[in-house]
């Protein structure tokens, strides 16, 4: 592409006081001959024209409108004999110059024939603008369709059509004109054969078209070899506004534009009270209501039904409650914060239709923070969700742990406030000792029966965190499968307060009871759902947004989640001691690993670094090189005896 051809010449009409020139090129197709009737109708036309073997002398016409009117006297060519085609190839003046044109002017051309003594008739006209779309003059070639036997004018014969058949012809054109302002690249030897091949196509398509086409060209306006195009413009047109940043509308702040909307409360609890319900149950819908129902049903779980559409499902909602797919839409629409609303949507929610587990996952999302519509949710997951369904979908559970109602949890089982990072990072349980013996010494006051059921939870939650991680540094061969020694009265008397506070609250049924429940019952489960919460206890990073209080819920769903592996069967005593192993084996891991990237120098001198700490246990503070059979976080089904580089 030439340099120049990314800037825009132009000039002013206002400042061209140059006379318009148009040049008349040829006028293309085919004229109907006079049949024997018309001849016989009017005998002048055997001596007109159109009667000719050869082409007749034909003449056009140009005259200039605007908005509708005329503008200038109409300027004719000069006469010419044709023979094979007519090709006036004539550069006419108008008299009217580029500085006068306004805006919408029209050039209109009329091609005339002699008909008889003084006397001619039009053979058709055409028109079309002085300045394009964007208010620039029009340059180069135009090719105008003729509309037959009529005068020209601006509203009746446009040069300009969109003629399906012609639709090459057009796009051509275009290309044509892109070429002419630099828009495309320029190939002198390619060009020539370019267009060649353009003036073939043209002529053929005008040809086999049945309308005529007169072909014009406009000057172009050009100043030490650089071509300019004119771009319209009015002297006198620079007047200065004076524009008001600020708006005329005066700004008044609404103090009840935030409260509830009388009406609309109003129309909301009488289209919902308990009155209609008696009504309601025998309501059916007809054709056109039952088919909007069914277009709401089967709308995705991320669009917002309108308060129409709440209001259509909350007055068919009897007749809704054998299509389980519309349970959910149903509780979307209930307005949980009236009592009265509240409790119809509840007792319904009893009588409906069993929702498939997809459903129910979504009752346990963010829009269902009702205590009830959850513990339903995970009712139905467990009688229809097994162990493998459970896992597909355990990560989603476990984020909607966030979701449940925190202000109602209970939180009595297990004291978090002295629950340190130790606890999640796989400590060894030294920061649990002085808590330990705050709670023993506890247990000797007395002060009340409530804070010693407490602090005997609290001193039983320490105790197991220390052998837990006491399990770490002895084989648990012998003593995983020993059974707890029952003849032991404090054991008992520990079994006899966390078994029954943790059966109470799994008969719940909440989301985290359920949960604990199943992965007691399956190792892989218990195994992913450990690490799942152990991910959501960590620390959070500096300038990360966290609620320290869901984190506080999640440090409590992991105690309570190894109270109830320890307190279950011999299975579950084992599974938590695994999960323990694999605890302590990731942070020895993942410690060994920062002090290796803390090593100075290359790739290789790391790797032999990484293999002389795993080969000496000594450094390591755990021999990676043979230890007891682990089995892998990632994969449970996948057990481990050395790890090698």
């Amino acid at each position: 592409m030439e340099p120049d051809s990314e800037k825009f010449w132009y000039v002013h009409s206002c400042d061209l006081d140059v006379g318009i020139q148009v040049k008349i090129g040829t006028l293309d197709g085919r004229r109907e001959k006079p049949n024997y009737e018309d001849l016989l109708k009017d005998p002048l036309l055997k001596h007109s024209g159109l009667h000719q073997a050869s082409c007749s002398d034909l003449y056009v016409t140009c005259q200039v409108y605007s908005d509708g009117r005329e503008l200038t006297l109409p300027v004719r060519t000069s006469y010419k004999s044709f023979s094979t085609r007519w090709n006036w190839n004539e550069w006419l003046t108008l008299p009217l110059k580029f500085s006068d044109l306004p805006r919408n002017a029209v050039l209109a051309l009329t091609i005339y024939d002699c008909y008889g003594p003084r006397r001619s008739e039009p053979i058709g006209g055409t028109t079309i603008s002085f300045f394009g779309k964007h208010a620039v003059f029009r340059q180069g070639l135009h090719d105008l369709r003729v509309w037959p036997n009529c005068v020209a004018h601006p509203e009746h014969t446009p040069g300009k059509v969109q003629d399906p058949g012609k639709d090459q012809m057009q796009r051509l054109a275009k290309l044509a004109k892109k070429h002419r302002n630099g828009q495309m690249m320029k190939v002198d030897w390619l060009d020539r054969l370019t267009f060649r091949e353009i003036e073939l196509i043209n002529e053929n398509e005008k040809r086999s078209s049945n309308s005529m086409y007169l072909m014009v060209e406009f000057p172009r306006v050009e100043h030490e070899g650089v071509i300019y195009s004119v771009v319209w413009w009015e002297r006198g047109d620079q007047n200065e506004y004076e524009h008001h940043t600020s708006g005329n509308i005066v700004r008044i702040p609404d103090p009840e534009i935030a409260l509830e909307n009388l009406q609309e409360a109003k129309h909301h609890r009488l289209a919902r009270s308990l009155r209609s319900g008696v009504t309601d149950k025998d309501l059916k819908p007809n054709l056109s209501i039952r088919d909007t129902l069914h277009v709401i049903i089967e709308y995705p779980p991320t669009k917002q039904l309108t308060s129409d559409e709440q209001d259509m499902v909350w007055k068919y909602r009897f007749y809704l409650s054998n299509q389980k797919k519309a349970l959910t839409k149903f509780l979307k629409g209930v307005n949980w914060k009236l009592s009265g609303e509240a409790k119809q949507a509840i007792e319904l929610l009893g009588k409906w239709a069993p929702p498939d587990v997809d459903d129910a996952l979504e009752l346990l999302g963010p829009g269902f923070t009702q205590p009830e519509v959850r513990r339903y949710a995970v009712e139905r997951l467990s009688l229809v969700a097994s162990d493998e369904d459970l896992l597909l979908y355990l990560l989603q559970l476990v984020q909607a742990l966030k979701y449940e109602a925190l202000d109602s949890v209970d939180m009595s089982l297990c004291d978090v406030s002295h629950y340190s990072s130790s606890d999640t990072s796989g400590g060894t349980g030294q920061a649990e000792d002085t808590t330990s013996e705050h709670s023993a010494q506890q247990d000797k006051m007395g002060s009340s029966a409530g804070s010693t059921g407490a602090n005997l939870t609290r001193s039983t939650s320490s105790s197991l965190e220390e052998s837990e991680a006491a399990t770490i540094q002895r084989s648990p061969s012998s003593s995983l499968l020993a059974e707890p020694d029952s003849s032991d009265p404090s054991a008992a008397a520990t079994d006899s307060v966390l078994l029954p506070e943790l059966a109470e609250v799994e008969t719940e049924l909440d989301l985290a009871s359920f949960l604990i429940q199943r992965a007691c019952r399956n190792p892989t489960l218990a195994n992913y759902l450990y690490w799942y919460l152990l991910v959501e206890c960590e620390d959070q990073e500096v300038g990360l947004k966290h609620d320290a209080k869901v984190r506080e819920m999640y440090l409590w769903v992991l105690r309570r989640f190894k109270l109830a592996l320890q307190q279950g069967s011999r299975e579950a005593r084992l599974t938590r001691m695994s999960l323990t192993r694999q605890h302590h084996f990731m942070d020895q891991l993942v410690s060994l690993v920062k002090t290796v990237s803390k090593e100075s120098g290359n790739r290789m001198k790391r790797i032999e670094k990484l293999q002389g700490l795993l080969a000496d246990p000594e450094n390591a503070n755990y021999n990676f090189a043979t230890f007891d059979q682990l089995a892998l976080p990632l994969d449970p089904e996948v057990s481990g005896k050395i790890l090698c580089i």
